[in-house]
């Protein structure tokens, strides 16, 4: 599934009870299947190096087999970080050090993230046991995201005057990387499984921004709704997008829009951020997970106890993080 680079690990604590609001629907979007019944909403801690100074599950595939994140481990003299991959709760661990974050894996198990190498923050692929290094243009880069067919996508600085290129890497031109068209200072957030790519765009200077698909036909869309001042596009999956949109002062709201029409709706004020989003239109960010209209916190929180969801996948399953008094662990979510 599409994620952020990186991920926010929460410092404060977070309820840990389940409960239940609802969010407010916006014009003319089609919603998510409600849940016909109550299921039971489990958190597991999935396994981890033991001596490690944290870990944490950043990215799940659409079929919920892959799940990938990192770890690190202090040293006296310097730390050394970890990429995790799991194959159906089955965990490999892999010392290097690109790996800073995980944004995402696909359905075959190939891992993108970002990580420090040549003086710059370098994208990166890991497939077949083996991490390579993307193209990329002359500044730091990062990707984002991944498709089944494999298509990355990401975004990196224009040599010269810093600008902000949205890129992709395409899977059929293996070894390259291209500009897309879209506005200028540009990134790519998210790429679906039929190639269109959402991303946001904007100025610096006046701190408003836009945001964007492009289908797969080279056709360019804004994705917006009336009255925003500014709209960021975080995540993408199936027919899905999701971000933030701005409507002046403090009026702030997450916002789902259907791709096939750039239909939205408004999704539960209670949903701190939004992390990701699946095929079937589930969206999480912090502690919640939102089903159209109906808001869920996931269990796992506690006094000083924070947890946060990264990832869905397809099937329902929910990775993330816990952080127990400052000690972070990877967690699945199942049921909720």
């Amino acid at each position: 599934m599409t994620h952020l680079a990186r991920r926010t690990i929460l410092a404060a604590a977070v309820a840990g009870l389940l409960s239940t609001s609802l969010g407010v629907a916006g014009s003319g979007a089609a919603s998510a299947a409600p849940r016909t019944a109550t299921r039971a909403c489990t958190v597991t801690t999935l396994p981890f190096p033991a001596d490690v100074y944290r870990a944490e599950a950043s990215a799940v595939d659409p079929t919920g087999r892959f799940v990938a994140g990192t770890a690190l481990r202090r040293g006296e003299e310097s730390n050394q970080l970890f990429l995790l991959v799991w194959r159906q709760g089955r965990l490999t661990t892999v010392e290097s050090p690109l790996a800073d974050s995980v944004a995402d894996v696909n359905s075959h198990g190939v891992v993108v993230g970002n990580g420090w190498a040549e003086g710059r923050n370098r994208p990166w692929v890991y497939r077949n046991g083996t991490f390579e290094l993307l193209p990329s243009p002359s500044g730091s880069a990062g990707a984002t995201a991944i498709n089944a067919a494999g298509d990355i996508v990401g975004s990196g600085e224009e040599a010269g005057t810093g600008r902000q290129l949205a890129l992709r890497w395409p899977a059929a031109r293996p070894g390259t990387v291209e500009v897309l068209d879209v506005p200028a200072t540009a990134w790519a957030l998210g790429v679906t499984r039929d190639g269109t790519v959402v991303g946001t765009s904007g100025d610096w200077e006046t701190a408003r921004w836009s945001g964007w698909a492009r289908y797969l036909d080279g056709r360019r869309e804004s994705l917006t709704v009336p009255g925003a001042r500014s709209v960021n596009v975080d995540a993408a999956e199936g027919h899905w997008a999701v971000g933030r949109v701005d409507l002046g002062g403090s009026d702030q709201m997450r916002v789902r829009w259907d791709l096939r029409d750039r239909s939205w709706s408004r999704l539960a004020d209670e949903l701190p951020w939004v992390a990701d989003v699946n095929a079937r239109g589930v969206v999480v960010g912090g502690d919640r997970v939102v089903r159209g209209g109906d808001s869920r916190v996931l269990p796992g929180g506690g006094d000083r106890i924070g947890v946060g969801a990264s990832a869905i996948a397809d099937t329902g399953a929910i990775v993330g993080f816990r952080n127990d008094h400052g000690r972070v662990t990877p967690v699945r979510w199942t049921g909720c």
